[in-house]
């Protein structure tokens, strides 16, 4: 494989091309219009415009992006996360041109990426899953006599999708009818299909997940697990590994079940097995995601792989080079997902120019990013800025490295999840490790920022003070006196 197409932008684009510089593979980038002045345009090998802002237009352009790859004798694409990147039908015209992709099989992906076909193929493996129903249903009264089996709370999940889209909780009965109705016209507004199922809520659940990795022949290992339970309009904010509640006992168990879950589809390349968890800490089977994940870093800091190297050497037909017996886990990583969106405002996004824009450095401190001073976040994509990840010998020196790289991050022009993750990760739930996904609802609000805000500043302010005196008694001045050898010079 001498040459990859990165399909995809910004910070995942370059994450992945660093990946392909090392071991000496060049790399094509594609942009849109909007990206023109994106790093990862000049820091590929070759770039070439794929069309404009829109991503229906630009990065979800399959048949654009296989005529390049061609043009320029592309070996394989690497799909990065979102866009492109589960789509079966894409993987498949990938590979009928003859390029290599740089993931699973769309087969794989196709039974993975629908969350009733994924139940139906993990049953037969005795893999713990909710209680509920594997099969879509439309049907009000069908749906009332499940939820009265299964007993309510009920959660509505559409089967085709992800991010909370299509998903509903429902208290009672009388609110059933109406929040089915409303899941089923959002699951086919985002996905194309309206298919949902029913499945009893868990109360406080924690979402924990396992990194696969899988080679094509039959070698399958886990890479321990991820706590990501730290959540905002279900979306992921902040992510750790390992996890504060996961022995090793429920790590052997989770890490068994995800590398079924792979196996009852013939997975290869990395995926991730996602995990509800409940207060007692049973673990149920949730979903698998067939592509890189935004969190890999954390993966990667406390194993010491390079996740995209991996992928690759699957795609081009290596081996796994080690197997479960010879991983361990290398002391605990934090990530902190920084968007430019504003948590005194909902979490609305802020489109901006970033005025002012330096990184944090130092060792255990990584940032994955894809902008510089002075451009623009694009109102067009998702609005992540960068992945700050910082690794230490245990979970609370990884908390204080985090902390300080959050001080050390400055961004100025747009609105950022600095704040929020300043907040989470001096927050008391956080550090004692007993949390779960409704931790936003539980304990955050945009007063309790601006409160803590102003405790920092208060607190800051008295240091500073105390600081200065500090340093005005170490300078003051004595009281000038004439000395003996001034007195007998001037005798």
């Amino acid at each position: 494989m001498k040459k990859i197409l990165v399909a995809n932008r910004g910070e995942i684009a370059l994450r992945i091309m660093r990946t392909i510089r090392k071991m000496g593979i060049r790399s094509v980038a594609v942009y849109s219009e909007a990206d023109r002045n994106s790093p990862h345009v000049f820091y590929a090998d070759e770039a070439v415009c794929i069309g404009p802002p829109p991503s229906n237009q630009s990065y979800l352009n399959a048949d654009k992006i296989i005529e390049i790859s061609k043009q320029l004798n592309v070996d394989g694409i690497h799909p990065g996360y979102g866009f492109l990147s589960e789509n079966a039908e894409f993987a498949e015209k990938v590979e009928k041109a003859g390029i290599t992709f740089i993931g699973p099989s769309a087969k794989a992906m196709r039974v993975m990426g629908s969350k009733l076909a994924a139940k139906e193929c993990v049953k037969h493996y005795n893999i713990p899953m909710v209680p509920g129903i594997d099969k879509a249903i439309d049907d009000i009264e069908m749906a009332k006599k499940i939820a009265k089996e299964i007993g309510y709370p009920i959660l509505i999940k559409a089967s085709a999708g992800g991010g909370g889209k299509g998903m509903r909780v429902v208290e009672e009965e009388k609110d059933l009818s109406s929040q089915m109705e409303r899941a089923i016209s959002e699951a086919r507004s985002s996905f194309g299909d309206g298919s949902v199922f029913i499945e009893k809520y868990v109360g406080s659940p924690r979402h924990i997940e396992i990194q696969v990795l899988a080679d094509n022949y039959g070698n399958t290992v886990h890479l321990f697990e991820r706590e990501c339970s730290i959540q905002r309009r279900h979306q992921k904010v902040v992510e750790e590994s390992p996890s504060a509640v996961v022995n090793e006992e429920m790590r052997k168990k989770m890490g068994a079940a995800a590398v079924m879950v792979a196996r009852s589809c013939n997975y290869t390349s990395t995926g991730t097995v996602e995990f509800l968890v409940d207060e007692k800490l049973n673990f149920y089977f949730l979903e698998m995601n067939t592509r890189l994940q935004v969190e890999h870093p954390v993966t990667e800091m406390i194993t010491g792989l390079d996740l995209v190297e991996q992928q690759i050497r699957i795609a081009r037909g290596e081996k796994l080079a080690f197997t479960q017996e010879d991983l361990s886990i290398n002391g605990h990583a934090v990530e902190l997902r920084v968007y430019a969106e504003d948590p005194l405002n909902n979490f609305l996004p802020s489109i901006g120019k970033l005025e002012r824009y330096e990184r944090p450095e130092g060792e255990g401190v990584r940032v994955d990013d894809g902008y510089e001073q002075g451009m623009n976040i694009p109102i067009y994509y998702d609005p992540m800025i960068a992945k700050l990840v910082t690794h230490d010998k245990d979970r609370m020196s990884a908390i204080q490295k985090m902390k300080k790289a959050i001080r050390d991050y400055k961004i100025e022009g747009v609105s950022t999840t600095l704040p929020f993750g300043s907040f989470v990760f001096d927050h008391e739930a956080f550090l004692s490790g007993k949390f779960d996904t409704h931790f936003v609802k539980n304990y955050y609000s945009p007063e309790k920022l601006v409160a803590k805000q102003e405790e920092d500043a208060r607190i800051a302010a008295m240091v500073a003070l105390r600081y200065w005196m500090e340093l005005e008694q170490q300078l003051h001045t004595v009281e000038n006196k004439t000395t003996s050898w001034k007195r007998r010079l001037a005798q």
